[in-house]
């Protein structure tokens, strides 16, 4: 009963059939693989840009710094952080001294105050002192030889 023709045959027509549909799937394939592929029209534009914008760079001196070639305004630190060379593109250095900036309160602020008062008050003794050289002088007792002490009458004039 399995084996009927017509059994068999509608079993060999969808193996054909799918057979067929397989080729077909292939010779579109291959068509398309034949066509001349057109290369897309691809421009590549490069800038070199300078990267070492963002690094800090050290040196030891202004000889180094003159040695040096720079592609834009480079700044130069010095190892202790307190000189600073600016190089342009012409060559031309501009060095700054740096000073660090610490924050204060009011604490420190009150502190700072007093210590110039001390300061200014121990000037003054100091100038004190300094003209102390008379205060110690002995007083001698002079009489005046324009004043006479001597009175010519003892009753009050009315």
């Amino acid at each position: 009963m399995y084996n009927t023709p017509f059994n068999n045959a509608y079993s060999q027509q969808q193996s054909l059939d799918r057979i067929n549909e397989q080729i077909k799937q292939l010779e579109n394939i291959r068509n398309q693989m034949q066509q001349p592929v057109q290369p897309t029209n691809l421009t590549q534009n490069f800038q070199l840009a300078p990267s070492n914008r963002d690094v800090i760079k050290y040196a030891s001196s202004i000889d180094e710094v003159q040695r040096e070639m720079v592609i834009g305004d480079t700044p130069y630190f010095s190892k202790d952080m307190s000189v600073v060379w600016v190089k342009n593109t012409k060559g031309e250095i501009k060095t700054y001294e740096l000073n660090e900036i610490i924050p204060r309160d009011e604490k420190d602020m009150q502190i700072e105050l007093l210590q110039a008062q001390l300061t200014e008050l121990k000037g003054m003794i100091n100038n004190a002192k300094s003209n102390d050289k008379y205060v110690n002088e002995p007083v001698e007792s002079k009489k005046s030889t324009n004043v006479s002490n001597d009175r010519t009458s003892k009753t009050k004039s009315k």
